[in-house]
């Protein structure tokens, strides 16, 4: 991968992120924070919405099932790991319920936000 193509990355994935912080908060998420990093884990959105603190991975695709196939289990070990991190260090939402969400983007279709696209063990 050349330099020039992972400065085009980067910027379609703060592009795809601003896009999902923007339906997040029209569906009543406040952002918490936005490209969460720790050690052992990042974290694409952290939001909360009532008593739910939710870690969202935002996906930018060709496609949508493209999109949702990248969420590997490896990924998923290092936000549940980045998730943790997060609690230790906001310890005041430790009795909120934790969910795993996922935004898909994909060219020409309007954003997909998957509600628990995946759980802690998996």
């Amino acid at each position: 991968m050349t330099a020039l193509s992972r400065r085009a990355g980067y910027r379609l994935g703060l592009r795809a992120e601003t896009w999902a912080a923007l339906i997040l908060r029209l569906k009543g998420y406040r952002i918490l924070a936005r490209r969460y990093a720790s050690p052992v884990g990042e974290i694409d959105i952290v939001a909360r919405k009532g008593k739910a603190l939710v870690f969202v991975e935002v996906k930018a695709r060709p496609d949508m099932d493209i999109a949702h196939e990248s969420i590997r289990p490896n990924q998923r070990a290092r936000i549940v790991r980045g998730a943790e991190a997060y609690l230790s260090r906001h310890p005041k939402y430790v009795n909120h319920d934790l969910r795993f969400d996922a935004v898909l983007i994909a060219p020409g279709r309007l954003p997909r936000h998957l509600i628990a696209a995946f759980d802690a063990g998996r």
